[in-house]
């Protein structure tokens, strides 16, 4: 904090756990990758926006974007971004791109960059600045597909991960060593799955046909400290030591996730 005057921590109530303030997902996940290759080991949650009462009204930060895109990704970038709260000012024509601006809630702005570039096909030019507080503009949709969780530790086989793939994408290399409760996946579908990839092929002595097929794996996602950070939902941390950055459950028992989200009234399968 003696070097980084932008950087605010505070104790709480748990002795092993701190609130970290910065200015973006950027700023920390400097200050995250130092502790890394310090030696440090740490999990980090959610990052979350700082919230003001500003007149007895609930306030949030609110930022100006701009994005330039090639004139045939536009409509894609604006749907995208309205859906996240975010409001048009601006759109202009520079030669075959185009160049749009909005106000956005910062909120907005968490995980974004990352579809931006998908669907542009990474042609996309994205910058954004802090304009004022304003009103809460209500719920975002963030990232709406269910994580794939281990349901075991061991090792990831091949043979797991092929039969898995029509589940979702994966974020771990064949004969990796996981841990039940580990995020190794996203899943099709909204709701989290909990799978086993350290299922390996029974070995028998009888030939079959088809029984010798090529294992055919589509590489997985590997995601940068940053990236991590901004894909991870509410009940999930990123673990950092110096040789991994994986993603995880909160709560890595399965059944005391499915007791909780009872309590809380959640219909989980």
């Amino acid at each position: 904090m003696d070097k980084n005057l932008a950087l605010r921590v505070e104790r709480t109530e748990n002795e092993d756990a701190w609130n970290v303030f910065g200015r973006g997902v950027l700023h920390l996940s400097v200050l995250i990758e130092e502790m890394r290759r310090e030696g440090y080991e740490l999990q980090v949650g959610q990052p979350q926006v700082i919230i003001k009462q500003i007149d007895g009204v609930k306030c949030e930060p609110i930022e100006e974007l701009s994005i330039n895109v090639p004139e045939e990704y536009s409509s894609k970038m604006i749907d995208m971004v309205t859906r996240r709260k975010g409001e048009m000012t601006m759109m202009e024509t520079q030669n075959d791109r185009i160049h749009l601006q909005f106000k956005i809630p910062s909120r907005g702005i968490i995980g974004l960059r990352t579809n931006v570039l998908t669907a542009s096909a990474g042609e996309a030019i994205m910058s954004h600045r802090f304009l004022d507080y304003e009103p809460w503009k209500g719920e975002i949709a963030r990232r709406t597909n269910g994580s794939l969780v281990a349901m075991e530790g061991g090792t990831a086989y091949a043979y797991a991960i092929d039969k898995l793939q029509d589940r979702g994408r994966f974020f771990i290399f064949p004969q990796e060593e996981v841990y039940g409760g580990q995020v190794v996946g996203e899943h099709t579908k909204e709701k989290d799955l909990v799978i086993n990839v350290t299922k390996s092929k029974k070995l028998t002595n009888m030939r079959a046909s088809g029984a010798d097929d090529k294992v055919k794996i589509v590489p997985p996602i590997v995601f940068s400290l940053e990236e991590a950070l901004e894909y991870i939902k509410a009940d999930e941390y990123v673990e950092i030591t110096p040789n991994h950055i994986r993603m995880r459950k909160i709560i890595l028992d399965e059944l005391e996730r499915k007791r909780i989200a009872k309590q809380n009234g959640q219909d989980e399968d």
